[in-house]
């Protein structure tokens, strides 16, 4: 048994997701999701001990008090100050942050895009984009533009990337190969509420990419002014698929059926 904790979390794709991977792979594993209240993470981890949960997936508001109940922390995990996954490794529990590699992946695998030498600008200093920013800079990517409300945050996002990270302002969008949203303006708008960008969408132009981390509604505003504009759009299913691939894998040593795995988040 696995599951993923949160709060809320009824709402969640992530057993649809887990639960096709299983099925494609004949794995006897079932993963549900589990309401638990704030504040109750690191008791959630000690219950995964004692009732011998094969993993569990982390999403807020836990990602960051699950730690103190955990035996170490992978280096992303440790990086970021954040846990999205906890994997067995024999009798220990490891704290993992998958998300990063996600949506590397995510562009690898189904967009055939690398960052190396690419210049991106990240929307946003929270959690995601924090590990969207490290995993940028890891990736080789030539800059990594930061645009966030706060300086502070974004300072401290930026820092993340290394010598390609800094701190940027939205008239970066236009200059850039690879844009990523990674706030929450757009979910659940309608997609022809021009309103509701990150961006003014006469910065965005034919040759860039623009990922939306929203995937509710699967088409934002931001895609469609994307489109409109010549880009590549790029919805945020990519992601929340390739990080759960990868926390499938360090829980089961398998690695899950991917295109199962899409399928059943586009359904």
């Amino acid at each position: 048994m696995a599951a993923v904790i949160g709060s809320p979390v009824r709402h969640s794709r992530s057993p649809a997701l887990a639960n096709a991977a299983f099925a494609a792979s004949g794995l006897d594993w079932a993963y549900v999701a589990l309401e638990v209240a704030p504040g109750q993470g690191a008791a959630a981890v000690d219950a995964m001990r004692t009732l011998g949960l094969g993993g569990l997936s982390v999403t807020m508001p836990h990602k960051y008090d699950v730690i103190a109940a955990l035996d170490r922390l992978a280096p992303d995990a440790e990086a970021l100050g954040a846990v999205n996954c906890i994997a067995w490794d024999g009798d220990a529990l490891v704290g993992h942050n998958t998300d990063g590699a996600g949506l590397l992946d995510a562009l690898a695998l189904d967009q055939g895009i690398v960052p190396e030498g690419l210049a991106c600008v990240v929307l946003g200093a929270g959690g995601a984009a924090r590990s969207v920013v490290r995993a940028l800079g890891g990736g080789g990517a030539a800059d990594v533009a930061v645009v966030n409300r706060t300086a502070e945050r974004a300072e401290a996002a930026a820092a993340l990337a290394g010598p390609a990270g800094r701190v940027g302002s939205i008239a970066d969008v236009e200059r850039a190969d690879l844009v990523i949203n990674a706030t929450s303006v757009g979910m659940g708008a309608d997609p022809a509420d021009a309103s509701a960008t990150p961006v003014p969408p006469e910065l965005l132009r034919p040759g860039q990419t623009v990922v939306d981390l929203v995937y509710l509604p699967l088409e934002t505003p931001l895609l469609v002014a994307a489109a409109a504009a010549g880009a590549r759009p790029v919805d945020g299913l990519g992601m929340l698929v390739h990080q759960a691939a990868r926390a499938i894998a360090l829980w089961t040593g398998q690695a899950p059926d991917v295109a199962a795995m899409a399928a059943a988040a586009r359904a």
